[in-house]
């Protein structure tokens, strides 16, 4: 029985945050601002997004969650360092609460303008927030594998995470609106599975030699095999609210790789899912969070999405010492607790339905659990 050698499973995230007026707490076009004095600290690591209300921050290529929360520490402290200096304020939700995306500016850029040439207002609405995390695979045979038998855990991290339940200044009844409003882009959601890397590639090759898109990047499925680089692409989660929080889902990204590889070194594998019964799970979890259940196909049954979720960390904590993620992985048990990022935001709200205070509540937790650390 081949050993499964852990450090293959090296991580990388991927945060994209709202660009706020710290004054009236609406979304703020900065002009690549924060970008241009970000890049001169960090280099390649902040990137601007399509809408210039939006800041995207990457860490390097990371060996355990450890080093993923140091790196994503760094980067929220010195980015809000960075906007506040230039008049502005930063938060992490997969959608602003009130603000309009008609009134947001389009960053001035070839491929920015060549989506909005083709989607229209379906691109000028993206105006959302995720969290994106890449895991390192020893090839991209491997990465396709573990891309399959994945699918069918996607709907509970992603419950997780959830943290978008207001949209242009409504409650929306979601606890993740953010992909209700990404579900109007080409090529997203859940993937179909594959029967090999060759059977992927030439599927991306066939869209690409029928004009469909012109990089294998524009494949915005919730997880897909990287283009690039032998890493699997997580690409569900709204962003979260802490960075806690976002490490412990990069974690549990991580080690259900791990257990997925450790299966396969044992000739077993996972049971595979359609991707129709996939995606009523993905629903379940938009719609109500940690709070609703989620069908185990399996058993046939409905069954409470916060008992799937200790389930789940069952079936992975074989793999999570050898992973070193214990101490992040705990987490998840406290968002059981206390709630996800989107029953936190509905909390503010409860009190006296001013979105204004969801706002400063997003953004007072946006250095939570970092502050004290010296850097």
């Amino acid at each position: 029985m081949p050993a499964i050698n852990y450090k293959n499973f090296t991580l990388g995230v991927e945060e994209e945050y709202m660009v706020l007026d710290p004054v009236t707490r609406e979304l703020k076009s900065h002009e690549q601002k924060i970008v241009q004095e970000g890049e001169k600290i960090f280099a390649d690591k902040v990137k601007a997004e399509m809408h210039q209300a939006v800041v995207e921050v990457g860490t390097d290529v990371c060996k355990d969650a450890d080093e993923v929360f140091d790196d994503i520490s760094v980067l929220r402290k010195t980015i809000l360092e960075v906007a506040e200096s230039l008049g502005y304020s930063l938060g992490a939700s997969g959608t602003h609460p009130f603000s309009q995306w008609q009134r947001q500016l389009i960053t001035d850029h070839a491929r920015y303008n060549e989506i909005v040439n083709e989607m229209q207002d379906a691109a000028r609405s993206n105006l959302i927030f995720g969290l994106h995390v890449h895991i390192g695979m020893e090839s991209r045979a491997m990465a396709n594998h573990i891309v399959n038998s994945t699918r069918y855990f996607l709907p509970h991290v992603f419950a997780i995470s959830t943290n978008s339940p207001f949209w242009e200044g409504r409650k929306t009844g979601y606890k993740s609106y953010r992909t209700k409003v990404f579900d109007k882009f080409p090529r997203t959601g859940i993937p179909e599975s594959f029967e090999s890397i060759e059977a992927y590639d030439n599927f991306t090759k066939l869209l690409m030699k029928t004009n469909c898109i012109d990089s294998p990047k524009k494949i915005w499925w919730d997880l897909r095999v990287h283009p690039s680089y032998k890493t699997v692409e997580f690409r569900i989660c709204d962003v979260p609210l802490t960075v806690d929080e976002s490490i412990a889902i990069a974690a549990l990204f991580q080690a259900i790789c791990a257990k997925i590889s450790k299966l396969r070194s044992q000739n077993l594998n996972f049971i595979q899912y359609s991707r129709a019964l996939i995606n009523e799970n993905k629903w379940r979890a938009s719609r109500y969070g940690i709070d609703g259940c989620l069908i185990d196909f399996g058993k046939e049954e409905e069954i409470n999405t916060r008992k799937l979720i200790e389930e789940l960390l069952d079936f992975v904590d074989d793999v999570v010492d050898h992973l070193g993620s214990r101490d992040r992985l705990n987490v998840i048990h406290q968002i059981l607790a206390r709630g996800t990022g989107a029953d936190r935001q509905l909390n503010a709200y409860q009190k006296d339905e001013d979105l204004i205070k969801v706002v400063d509540h997003i953004r007072s937790e946006f250095l939570a659990g970092i502050t004290e650390k010296k850097f």
